[in-house]
């Protein structure tokens, strides 16, 4: 065993591992789906996001990231254009009624008539992993700062798909939690409040990150 790349590993994947467990917009979404659309629907949200973070990994594989990062406008586009999606996503929970949550009180063996997709979810999902520009900062400080050219480029595909697939499932994990019947009802009960405070997380992040890029 090469004791170098195992303790690379360990430090990539703790580090990994903790900036899942810090809440941001990814997260937020996910929570958010599981309990208004049930785990099979919001199972796309976890595939949209992981995928847009093997996007970003290959990218930072071939050098691309680096390019992305270097280059003021892209960033400032990119910081932008999610910002402002998030801000959209903030405004569909706020105008949302009470009544738009009613569906939730159906029973597990009943049919929920959510208006949505596993489509809508993956791509809602994907778009807001995409658009989040500190993905590509977390994971071009990794193979820039920790990931040397003295490491192989095998090791780091492997490392890449060892982070994807904890994104995904990290993300089922909290799907699976809230799908329980117990934590599901409770959470139904709160969703319309849940709904609204996520929306002005959302929000605030969103203006933040616009904010932000504009005045720098």
């Amino acid at each position: 065993m090469d004791w170098a790349l195992f303790s690379i590993f360990v430090t990539v994947a703790i580090a990994h591992f903790l900036a899942l467990l810090s809440p941001g917009p990814d997260f937020v979404l996910v929570v958010k789906s599981a309990i208004k659309n049930g785990p099979k629907k919001s199972i796309g949200v976890a595939a949209g996001i992981a995928s847009a973070n093997a996007l970003y990994i290959a990218l930072c594989l071939v050098g691309v990231g680096a390019l992305l990062a270097s280059t003021v406008i892209i960033m400032i586009a990119l910081k932008v254009a999610g910002g402002l999606f998030l801000i959209y996503l903030a405004v569909m929970a706020l105008r949302a009624k009470k009544s738009d949550y009613k569906y939730l009180e159906i029973s597990e063996n009943q049919t929920r008539q959510s208006e949505t997709t596993f489509a809508k979810e993956f791509i809602t999902g994907f778009m807001s992993g995409i658009l989040n520009p500190k993905n590509l900062l977390f994971y071009l400080s990794l193979f820039t700062v920790v990931l040397t050219n003295d490491v192989n480029f095998g090791f780091k595909v492997g490392l890449g798909i060892w982070m994807t697939s904890v994104v995904f499932v990290w993300d089922l994990s909290v799907i699976y939690v809230l799908s329980i019947d117990k934590v599901r009802r409770k959470f139904s009960k709160l969703a319309y409040y849940i709904d609204k405070c996520t929306g002005v997380i959302l929000g605030l992040i969103g203006f933040t990150i616009v904010k932000s890029a504009l005045t720098k």
